[in-house]
């Protein structure tokens, strides 16, 4: 849930969006703007900015998906947002060691879900039929396990259980693969398991290898689909819309947000305009720019 905080309205494609206009003063990245979100940005509290959070959550927040420097605090995966470095600044959260197992949990989690839910909503959108997914390992032979059972189980109900079954392999999958790493590495403490050099929780190699052909297979037929690309351009549009409006005047956001940015310069004003969008919900985003706007396309 915490790290759902960094979310933008349109998912991805708002992060896109505002990484391109925010290139000139940092960039936005997901994971440094959620712990933006939730050690600065939530007024939740009389002391302190900001929730109160342990370190072991700040830490999952920003490293579920491994370390982000090597030991002397180079980038591993270009630089680190410069968010996350102020904060680990201030509070170290050993940007070059692993996250404890819960965080190695969530991001594993993460994928299944994803994986799972991107094909149901191929199904359900039309985008994908069930026959296209025979031919992907994963998939496919869950599917035809599935016909074999039922023969006669109408295709809405197939995709259902194909998304059970699939979630259910992949969960057995990592408790297996996991449980091997740790009677390999046989780590004593928390600290143990971040200082191991390798991620604990994980996929079997054949598992890993069903998982890339199968991200491959949503790529090429759903998130590259045309109709898909569509949508993305038009939320992108919306997002860069309204980012060149409150940039250029920040009374248009609402009170609360706007105090003050028509004194700042230019980076402090981008950031905070930056993170008034990242918080809008798709819906919100839309009525902002109907507001503002006299077109605005239907996202459908």
């Amino acid at each position: 849930l915490v790290h759902d905080f960094g979310h933008t309205p349109f998912g991805h494609t708002g992060e896109d969006a505002l990484n391109q206009k925010m290139a000139a003063w940092g960039g936005f990245d997901h994971n440094a703007q959620s712990l933006r979100v939730v050690t600065r940005l939530e007024s939740r509290y009389a002391e302190f900015d900001g929730l109160n959070l342990t370190w072991e959550t700040l830490e999952g927040l920003v490293k579920h998906n491994g370390p982000l420097t090597d030991a002397s605090g180079n980038g591993l995966k270009g630089p680190v947002p410069q968010a996350i470095r102020d904060y680990s600044e201030l509070h170290d959260l050993e940007l070059d060691r692993f996250a404890g197992i819960e965080a190695q949990c969530a991001a594993i989690a993460d994928d299944i879900a994803y994986n799972s839910h991107d094909i149901d909503d191929g199904l359900r959108s039309g985008l994908l039929k069930l026959d296209m997914l025979e031919n992907v390992s994963l998939p496919g032979s869950i599917l035809a396990g599935v016909r074999q059972r039922y023969p006669a189980l109408d295709d809405v109900r197939t995709g259902h259980e194909l998304m059970r079954r699939q979630i259910t392999m992949m969960v057995e999958d990592v408790i297996v693969s996991t449980t091997a790493n740790l009677a390999r590495i046989k780590p004593d403490s928390a600290d143990a398991v971040r200082a191991a050099g390798e991620t604990m929780v994980t996929f079997s190699a054949e598992m890993a290898a069903f998982e890339e052909e199968l991200k491959a297979f949503l790529y090429k037929h759903l998130y590259r689909h045309s109709e898909v690309v569509r949508v993305r351009n038009q939320a992108e549009q919306i997002v860069n819309d309204l980012f060149e409006v409150y940039f250029a005047d920040p009374r248009a956001m609402p009170d609360g947000w706007r105090e003050g940015l028509d004194r700042a310069d230019d980076r402090i004003k981008a950031r905070s305009v930056a993170d008034f969008l990242a918080g809008m919900t798709d819906t919100y985003a839309l009525k902002e720019h109907r507001r503002l706007f006299d077109h605005t396309p239907e996202l459908s």
